[in-house]
């Protein structure tokens, strides 16, 4: 079932490479004027979460539910985003329309954190995948492999003509998918990944989460 979620997602998402906005790069942030034609994907953990939760639902099934601030409920002892991670998924989100980036797709992993990351951003309508959940040391070097695929799998699709899929996951995910050079990455940080059309994807960015405000200083939502 999973693999044909997978695959029906990937069928809506290709997109001719012809298509593709072919822009020069002449300074550091031309990159963000690139995203505004679409065929990018961005690549996010989800935003700051509160510390005094240390644990998630597998290694403290005891741990009474909680409600998130988004309207979603999280597991018995899963990590919520904290006010800072709240904030700064609402501030990726109002910087990123101020920007022109458009968004048509929003993909997460199933934790509460991660989906409440998504809605805070207020694109599209935020969609879970199983294969994004957390590949945390639980997991058999198989199952976090297949995970690690499914993500590059979902990273080298090309979106629809003037749009951009979103992703928010984990950082486990991201690191087994990416390579140890992601093993600095930080809670709501973005990399935007570029598909090359066939089947394969370079790095554009990496973008901190309070600096997608500095591109844009000054505007308003």
């Amino acid at each position: 079932m999973r693999g044909v979620r997978l695959s029906l997602l990937c069928s809506l998402l290709i997109w001719s490479p012809t298509m593709t906005a072919s822009l020069a790069a002449s300074s550091t942030n031309d990159w963000a004027s690139d995203l505004r034609w679409g065929g990018y994907v961005i690549v996010f953990r989800h935003g700051a979460t509160t510390s005094d939760q240390k644990t998630d639902a597998m290694s403290n099934p005891n741990a009474d539910p909680m409600s998130s601030p988004a309207g979603g409920k999280a597991a018995a002892g899963e990590r919520q985003l904290s006010d800072k991670g709240r904030a700064q998924a609402e501030a990726i989100g109002s910087s990123l329309r101020r920007l022109g980036i458009p968004v048509g797709m929003v993909l997460t992993s199933p934790l509460q954190r991660a989906v409440d990351t998504g809605k805070l951003m207020t694109f599209a309508e935020v969609q879970t995948l199983p294969d994004l959940a957390e590949a945390g040391a639980a997991l058999s070097p198989e199952e976090k492999n297949r995970r690690a695929q499914a993500l590059r799998m979902l990273v080298a699709l090309h979106p629809p003509v003037d749009s951009n899929l979103v992703i928010v996951t984990h950082k486990p995910n991201i690191v087994d998918a990416f390579g140890k050079d992601w093993s600095d990455l930080r809670e709501g940080e973005a990399s935007v990944f570029e598909p090359d059309g066939e089947g394969g994807f370079k790095l554009i960015v990496r973008v901190q989460a309070d600096e997608w405000a500095q591109l844009s200083p000054g505007s308003s939502d």
